[in-house]
């Protein structure tokens, strides 16, 4: 209002003066300059309330000294640049209050209580220690207690693990994770106050409330720039007497450069980096978000896409892989369950066709099971699927899964073991190159903050490249370790889950994923993402630090402008109206630079252009087709165990390899890197494209082997087999994730799914992981 009322009485005295009618000029420029006066009195009187530094005392100096020599209209466009400063600064500023609204949401609000005469249900509230409680399928745990019986929870609230986890009976269990298997009987062992989901809501209480703000940048510089002012406008009258002069200090010295140019800089900060996808919540974020030496990430569904993906099948002895996972995605199309999706989806990538099943069952907590084709397909937990004493190769799948940290699902046909399908919560593609970038942007120390297990988190924080990293840590811990980090200087935290809601609100920036739902964590931070890229990070912090360069570029060059037309009003050569005019070309000049933020500079991720996405996306269809040859690979080389040796399948993979995967990577190495090599620069290209000459020399050593095998296969020349796929296997899957991360990673998100390998993940309660479906398995 304020601005819109200066500006009206600005226009209105100019129109008055054109128009011939001076004295009602002075008067409309009057009232404007008293009325900036008033509030630069209100914004002062705040200031030092708060003991904080405020460069608005020149303004009011000046608002104040103008009118009184007769500079009405200088007094009139003063007051009209703090408006306008006030209302810039106040909307980069202004941020929704709603932490705690997701989390008060979510909080358990009644439960079942056992009693004789059965089930009751009762407020959350009335739960005391001792009572038998009943939690169905799907619903959120709502005290902490100990389970009467086993069951499969779903933790992702409060550990950010986004696989469900079988817990047996006397295990204790916390309030907020969700119940993921059958209806289970628990004993309750605290109050709903004192249980882990309060302590979670009261942790982003007092985190919020021992963040101390930040000052504005304008006023670090008026803790320089005033007393400067001041003295010289003193100096002035002491030595020549004149009011006049000091007059004069004061208009040139309005520090306009510091009340417009900072805060349109840091406005054309938020336009840049909203475009990108990021919404930062105000100038001072983003000013801490540019000073930020600290990055602190959580693991699932941040580093990771926080969905397991499909990453190898392996078929029984003469089984083929690409049918058991085709019989097992037919079933699953029928399912809500998120491995579902991922099997789905990985059959889709494959060019696999599905059938519709016919009488399909769900057993939540175990697996499903239908008929395909007249066939009885059953997938899920190994006891279930696979009924009495596994063969040997399916336990040695097994153990394949636990060393590699996957997740195995089993699948038999008619009865009869068929195979086992692996899924990992891979690392984004996009996360290893956005660590580098940020650190040559500045970030001294990147840190890794999760819940989950120590060996999956060092494996994690191996491949991305962290500095650290802090393992088994529930919502306190994470908290605990933003507030050692912030010791050594600003932390900027990124999590994407309730459980980092108080590490986010203890940081001094926080950074909320929030592209497939608004959760608890995005109303905590302060930077939500809203594309489900986590390299957009990397263009935020750079904008960040760009836009407060250019804004301390404007104000400096503004108030080093400022700082000669004072000296020359101060020796006398410069009067009050001149004065007033010279500061007005000073301001345009530092808006103006100010206003370079907005050009496009320095950018992370890199971009492709839309006339080559196309290409890149056939090329990473092609990518995704070929990932089940890459797993044949191993599973031939498997299974030549013992006499007699049957090297009729390696022919049949090595005539495959030559017909399909060599074609693709010649298409890659003639069609891709050189779009790749235009997006990150010739040397992003030069690890790929001697990969792919491996690939082509292994597959032609792997010919020339068999071609000398016209005779049966003896031991020692199975042994060459054996090694000759085996480095194969480990060349094709360490060229992938290349791929990956150096080249798909760039193919836009709404460009046909770049880096389908880590699919979106769905609504769970908290965001962060697997849905509470009723058929959980």
């Amino acid at each position: 209002m304020l601005f819109a009322v200066a500006g009206l009485l600005t226009a209105a005295g100019a129109a008055a003066r054109a128009a011939g009618a001076g004295p009602l000029a002075d008067v409309a420029w009057t009232v404007a300059a008293v009325l900036g006066l008033a509030y630069s009195t209100v914004t002062l009187a705040r200031a030092v309330r708060r003991r904080e530094p405020s460069v608005d005392v020149i303004a009011w100096l000046a608002l104040a000294g103008a009118p009184a020599v007769g500079e009405t209209f200088a007094g009139a466009v003063i007051a009209m640049m703090l408006a306008g400063g006030a209302l810039l600064e106040a909307r980069a500023a202004a941020r929704a209050r709603r932490e705690l609204s997701a989390l008060a949401a979510r909080a358990p609000r009644t439960a079942r209580r056992r009693t004789a005469a059965g089930s009751t249900e009762i407020l959350a509230g009335e739960v005391v220690a001792g009572d038998r409680l009943v939690v169905a399928t799907g619903e959120i745990v709502p005290v902490d207690g100990r389970l009467c019986g086993p069951a499969t929870l779903d933790e992702s609230a409060l550990t950010g693990e986004p696989m469900p986890v079988s817990r047996r009976i006397g295990t204790d269990v916390r309030s907020g994770v969700v119940n993921a298997g059958p209806a289970v009987e628990m004993i309750a062992t605290a109050t709903a106050e004192s249980s882990t989901y309060a302590g979670v809501v009261r942790l982003v209480e007092r985190a919020r409330a021992a963040s101390a703000p930040a000052a504005r940048a304008a006023d670090r510089l008026a803790v320089v720039f005033v007393p400067v002012t001041l003295l010289l406008a003193g100096a002035a009258w002491a030595v020549s007497g004149d009011p006049a002069r000091v007059v004069a200090v004061l208009v040139v010295a309005t520090p306009c450069p510091l009340l417009l140019a900072v805060p349109i800089a840091i406005m054309s900060g938020l336009s840049r980096a909203a475009r990108t996808g990021v919404i930062v919540k105000g100038g001072a974020v983003l000013e801490r978000l540019a000073s930020g030496r600290t990055l602190l990430f959580d693991k699932t569904g941040t580093l990771t896409a926080g969905r397991p993906v499909l990453t190898a099948v392996t078929a029984a002895p003469g089984g083929d892989g690409a049918e058991v996972l085709r019989l097992a995605a037919s079933v699953d199309a029928v399912s809500a369950h998120v491995l579902a999706a991922a099997i789905v989806t990985a059959a889709a990538d494959r060019g696999l066709r599905t059938e519709d099943p016919a009488g399909v069952r769900e057993e939540p907590g175990h697996g499903v099971e239908g008929l395909v084709a007249g066939r009885r397909v059953r997938l899920g937990r190994l006891a279930w699927a696979v009924p009495g004493e596994p063969p040997a190769w399916l336990r040695s799948a097994r153990r394949r899964a636990a060393l590699d940290g996957s997740l195995a699902v089993f699948v038999s046909v008619d009865g009869v073991p068929a195979g086992v399908l692996l899924l990992e919560d891979r690392i984004r593609p996009q996360a290893p190159r956005m660590l580098r970038t940020v650190r040559q942007a500045g970030v001294d120390r990147i840190v890794l903050v999760t819940g989950d297990r120590a060996d999956t988190a060092e494996a994690v924080g191996r491949i991305v490249g962290v500095d650290a990293v802090h393992a088994d840590c529930d919502p306190a811990g994470k908290v605990a370790v933003v507030a050692r980090e912030r010791r050594t200087g600003p932390v900027v935290m990124v999590g994407d889950g309730i459980n980092d809601a108080p590490a986010l609100a203890a940081a001094d920036v926080g950074v909320a994923l929030a592209a497939r739902g608004a959760t608890a964590s995005a109303e905590t931070a302060d930077v939500v993402l809203t594309v489900d890229r986590i390299d957009v990070l990397a263009d935020a912090i750079l904008i960040a630090r760009r836009c407060r360069t250019v804004a301390l570029t404007a104000a400096l060059a503004g108030m080093g402008a400022a700082a000669v037309a004072m000296l020359a009003a101060a020796a006398g050569w410069l009067p009050p109206a001149a004065g007033a005019l010279l500061q007005e070309l000073i301001d345009v000049a530092a808006i103006g630079i100010a206003l370079t933020a907005l050009s496009p500079g320095r950018a992370h991720p890199a971009r492709i252009a839309p006339a080559e996405s196309a290409v890149a996306r056939r090329l990473h269809a092609e990518h995704r087709a070929v990932r089940g040859l890459i797993e044949r690979v191993r599973s031939v080389a498997d299974a030549l165990t013992g006499p007699p040796y049957d090297i009729a399948p390696v022919r049949d993979l090595c005539t495959l390899l030559k017909a399909e995967l060599l074609p693709h990577e010649r298409a890659e190495e003639a069609q891709l890197l050189p779009i790749v090599a235009r997006a990150l620069g010739p040397e992003a290209v030069g690890a790929l494209s001697r990969t792919h000459a491996e690939i082509e020399h292994q597959v032609h050593r792997l010919d020339r082997c068999l071609a000398d095998l016209t005779a049966g296969a003896e031991p020692e020349d199975v042994v060459d087999l054996r090694r000759l796929l085996y480095g194969l296997y480990a060349v094709l899957r360490l060229h992938d994730d290349q791929e990956e991360e150096g080249a798909f990673s760039l193919v836009p998100a709404d460009d046909g799914r770049a880096a389908q390998s880590r699919p979106a993940r769905g609504p769970g309660p908290s965001g962060t992981g697997p849905a509470p479906a009723a058929n959980r398995r």
